[in-house]
């Protein structure tokens, strides 16, 4: 399984590194992790340069990809030869999510047309005059299309694309892996309680 997080210039670390770091919390010899950027390098909204692991067109055909948000996602739906490679983002053949601003790629590329989207207050206004309903909560799926709003909630974003791609023991344990001690089963019933309902078979809470 290829898992692709589409990263751009001014990329927010919290939202890409987390969910890098998540979901790389699965152990497998078939399961890859990749930073996908539109050239050789990317820097942070901080300044922190990562190199990239893919290339877009790869990520097009990885088995989920998570659009990446930061500062310029507004440049980046704007770009078009970006865009051009991104409409090979089908939710039929692969699971496509978004986090934060990532929301806006997915709305112009008209994956949100009849999904609702969750996403961070800063980009709320550009979604909505995208004409997207935008929900007041962390997380939100249909089918084979989430969205995540708030940086913190990448790990329900990466969550979600183990437990459709593993199952929702492997999600579980990621997500215990890199809860805060003290907490990790108070932690993981939280994220339950807002992934599960959106999984094709909803289940309790994995021990």
């Amino acid at each position: 399984m290829h898992i692709a997080i589409l990263t751009f210039e001014g990329y927010n670390e919290l939202d890409s590194l987390i969910a890098l770091g998540v979901l790389n919390r699965v152990k497998a010899a078939d399961w890859r992790i990749t930073i996908a950027t539109p050239g050789a390098k990317v820097t942070s909204m901080n300044g922190v340069v990562v190199e990239g692991m893919a290339t877009l067109e790869e990520a097009c055909s990885a088995d989920a990809v998570i659009v990446g948000s930061g500062i310029a996602t507004r440049e980046v739906v704007e770009d078009p030869a970006i865009m051009e490679v991104l409409r090979g983002l089908d939710p039929s053949r692969r699971l496509v999510a978004a986090q934060c601003s990532g929301a806006l790629v997915l709305a112009r590329l008209g994956l949100l047309d009849d999904v609702p989207a969750c996403t961070d207050l800063t980009t709320k206004p550009w979604v909505v005059a995208a004409g997207i309903e935008v929900l007041d909560q962390p997380f939100y799926a249909k089918g084979n299309v989430a969205t995540a709003g708030g940086c913190l909630s990448s790990p329900y974003l990466a969550a979600w694309v183990i437990a459709r791609l593993r199952s929702g023991e492997a999600a579980a344990d990621a997500l215990r892996y890199v809860a805060p001690v003290g907490e990790k089963n108070e932690y993981v019933e939280r994220a339950w309680r807002n992934i599960s309902p959106y999984l094709p078979a909803p289940a309790p809470t994995p021990a």
